[in-house]
């Protein structure tokens, strides 16, 4: 949950109260480290049980071990819900716990029981539940705009280059170039230079030589252009979220001022209370 709902939630109701109580204890970094603890142990069972010889060996104990992960994730979702209730739901990162967690509850039967093989998407809680981790998403999230600009140009580049690797070696090496489909993936094999060389440029140069004056540039303007393009926006998005006030610097300033209030309203109601007693 962000720390913003929290805030929010705490806003809205009176102290004391048994749902702000409920937020701050499930809130807690206690509680946020136990249920980091069980994300882990239930991505190393889900692991151990694509593997035979663990499901002969421990196959029982490691679904009801299983069952009692979920048990807690389910546990997490309800307190949660009982706590913030309609704010709950504006939170993006709750709507992908509550799927991942409902997703567990399909039956292992029928048509739907092939998503259960996306229980292991429970493992990406850690996404939600690290304050760093989330960082790192809401940067990525940033920066989509940013380069929306860049797969566009990608994209045209990668067409042109398309079309032209197509009519230039399609008729000597149908199985790369022989259509556009297999020409994008051949250049898409170049772009990350993986057996670029040897797999597929050198034999293309044996029967044309000239062939290094349309590789050369693509990969120099693909690989080493387009591709930090890429990085250089992601890498200026998060220094600018970097500067952004710290979501827990902002709990701690709310907290203290709410605080500091409360003193301030306690020596008031003192301070009347003596006036009355002199009047």
């Amino acid at each position: 949950m962000s720390e913003q709902d929290l805030i929010r939630l705490l806003e809205r109701l009176p102290e004391p109260n048994r749902r702000a109580s409920l937020a701050r204890w499930i809130e807690s970094t206690a509680m946020q480290r136990l249920i980091i603890a069980v994300i882990l142990l239930n991505g190393l069972i889900l692991g151990l049980e694509t593997s035979p010889a663990m499901m002969d060996r421990a196959g029982t104990l490691l679904l009801v071990l299983d069952k009692l992960c979920l048990l807690v994730f389910i546990a997490e979702i309800l307190i949660k819900l009982v706590a913030y209730r309609g704010l709950f739901w504006r939170n993006g990162w709750n709507w992908f716990d509550f799927l991942v967690v409902a997703i567990a509850l399909v039956p292992n039967a029928g048509p739907w029981a092939v998503l259960r093989s996306l229980r292991i998407l429970r493992v990406l809680r850690l996404l939600t539940v690290m304050p760093q981790l989330r960082k790192v998403i809401a940067a990525f999230i940033h920066a989509i705009p940013g380069l929306s600009g860049v797969i566009v140009v990608m994209a045209v580049f990668f067409y042109t280059m398309g079309v032209l690797a197509t009519n230039l070696f399609g008729e000597t090496f149908p199985a790369w170039f022989g259509t556009l489909g297999a020409s994008l993936y051949s250049l898409f094999q170049i772009m990350t230079l993986e057996s670029w060389s040897m797999g597929i440029v050198r034999p293309v140069m044996e029967v044309h030589p000239w062939a290094w004056s349309f590789f050369v540039p693509f990969i120099v303007i693909a690989t080493f252009t387009i591709l930090n393009l890429f990085i250089g926006i992601i890498v200026s998005t998060m220094q600018e979220l970097s500067t952004l006030p710290d979501p827990e610097e902002q709990k701690s300033r709310y907290e203290t001022v709410k605080e500091t209030l409360s003193k301030m309203e306690q020596g008031l109601s003192d301070l009347r209370r003596q006036i009355e007693r002199m009047d």
